[in-house]
């Protein structure tokens, strides 16, 4: 079991921190890079993920930086990670190249947001891609974005190198009120498991850790997965992807850019949240949390994808990701397991595979309704046909009725509009606030004959629409 070590460790602005013991270890880095480590320039503007003021960059091994929302980060992750905020960038000659372009291009007016955008263009300036991609979860609401995204054409590495990061192992963190565990092997994660069955499971936290900073919650007990190594593997063969349930979404997507037959599940990726939610945010915590809008899920349905449970009473076993899920946020791990792995078989060769997601913005929005599809057509009929869809009841789900509609029939707009008038005998949407019950069911229709589309005309060349 992980050792009892009492202070939370991490490098920032490259030195040395050690906090306190007392220090609460479910307090969110916004919360006490605000408060006691004195550093303000970091803003808090929706305590949810969205607005990106917050943003941080995590400096990891191989000179990768990371950017995360501090709102969602809790101290108990930083041990041992290198953080830098902007009070971070300047040096001996005064602003970072960075922040002058940002202020000589009038790419900054009321200044609120301007340093989390400043620290987004600082990963960006390393780590590259599309600006939009880079500045999707940093809200601005006085310049437009011109002059921004001016600035982050002109972006150029500034060359400093990564901090050496802290050495450290399991530890565990108590306050009052407060115990936070960070194994660093599977073995002391199961066996901290065992012991503590009402801990609450931390992954990246995108999701959880709206309960300490939106919702001021303070769970008493934690057990967070991020520093176990084990979790963190990530492989890939010739039939499948083995994704370790710590593995980001951010580390996970550029795996899949070099996986063609799953581009479409990039494509997904690249609207789950942002850059900063995707650096946090893990495959395993989507699949935990088993929310009906969880954007992961139903990619894993159509593809057959198996997940790994393990404990240290029973050792592994492993299960198909419909039988893992059972109700709205319920699913069969038992008190003492852990997710190890997910297990997500490339397409046959012959396959068409879509993921669709609609949501009233088209970044960082939740789905109203998401789709992923698994199709293969033989002389004009179709032989096998997956489909499934979350946001149409509570949890994501293959559509049965649908499917068979589907399987054999002629590839056809018939035989696709029949599959989708089989979708109400599979689903009977709520309502809500993201959209009606009647929305949700010609949505879903409208994604399956869309479908019909992009086999019958693939030269059409049709892009998933928020």
């Amino acid at each position: 079991m992980a050792a009892m070590t009492g202070c939370i460790t991490f490098l920032l602005n490259g030195e040395p921190r050690q906090l306190p013991a007392e220090t609460p270890p479910g307090m969110t880095l916004l919360d006490w890079l605000r408060g006691p480590g004195g550093l303000t320039g970091t803003k808090e503007g929706c305590a949810e993920g969205d607005c990106g003021a917050c943003t941080v960059v995590l400096e990891e091994a191989g000179g990768h930086r990371v950017p995360v929302n501090a709102c969602l980060a809790l101290l108990g992750q930083m041990h041992g990670r290198a953080i830098r905020t902007v009070e971070g960038l300047a040096g001996p000659d005064g602003p970072h190249p960075i922040q002058r372009a940002m202020a000589e291009g009038d790419a900054t007016q009321c200044g609120f947001c301007t340093p989390g955008i400043v620290m987004s263009a600082w990963a960006q300036a390393r780590e590259g891609g599309a600006a939009h991609e880079a500045l999707a979860g940093n809200l601005c609401r006085c310049t437009g974005y011109r002059p921004i995204l001016d600035v982050f054409a002109g972006l150029v590495d500034d060359g400093s190198p990564s901090p050496a990061l802290p050495d450290v192992s399991g530890a565990t963190f108590a306050a009052p009120g407060q115990v936070f565990h960070r194994p660093a092997t599977l073995a002391e994660a199961l066996a901290l498991r065992a012991a503590h069955p009402q801990a609450l499971l931390l992954a990246g936290g995108t999701d959880l850790g709206l309960l300490v900073s939106e919702h001021r919650q303070q769970p008493a007990a934690i057990l967070g997965l991020s520093g176990v190594a084990e979790l963190q593997a990530l492989s890939t063969a010739p039939e499948r992807l083995v994704v370790g349930a710590g593995v980001t979404y951010g580390r996970l997507l550029k795996a899949l850019e070099e996986v063609p037959e799953l581009a479409s599940l990039a494509g997904l990726l690249r609207r789950l949240g942002s850059r900063q939610i995707r650096g946090m945010g893990t495959l395993g915590g989507n699949l935990g949390t088993a929310s009906p809008i969880g954007d992961a899920l139903p990619p894993l349905l159509a593809l057959g994808a198996e997940v790994v449970l393990g404990s240290a009473r029973a050792g592994e076993r492993r299960l198909p990701v419909a039988g893992f899920l059972t109700g709205y946020r319920q699913t069969v791990l038992a008190p003492d397991e852990l997710i190890l792995r997910i297990v997500i078989p490339r397409p046959p060769a012959d396959a068409i595979f879509v993921c669709e997601k609609l949501s009233k913005r088209h970044d960082q929005d939740i789905s109203t309704v998401s789709a992923a599809f698994l199709l293969r057509v033989a002389e004009g009929t179709v032989t096998e046909a997956r489909l499934a869809f979350g946001g149409m009841a509570a949890t994501a789900a293959r559509a049965a009725s649908a499917e068979a509609a589907l399987t054999g029939a002629a590839l056809g707009e018939e035989s696709f509009s029949r599959a989708a008038e089989a979708l109400a005998q599979d689903f009977a949407p709520l309502a809500d606030w993201r959209g009606s019950a009647e929305y949700r069911r010609q949505g879903a229709a409208g994604l399956l004959q869309r479908l019909y589309w992009r086999v019958a005309r693939p030269d059409l060349a049709l892009e998933v629409q928020a």
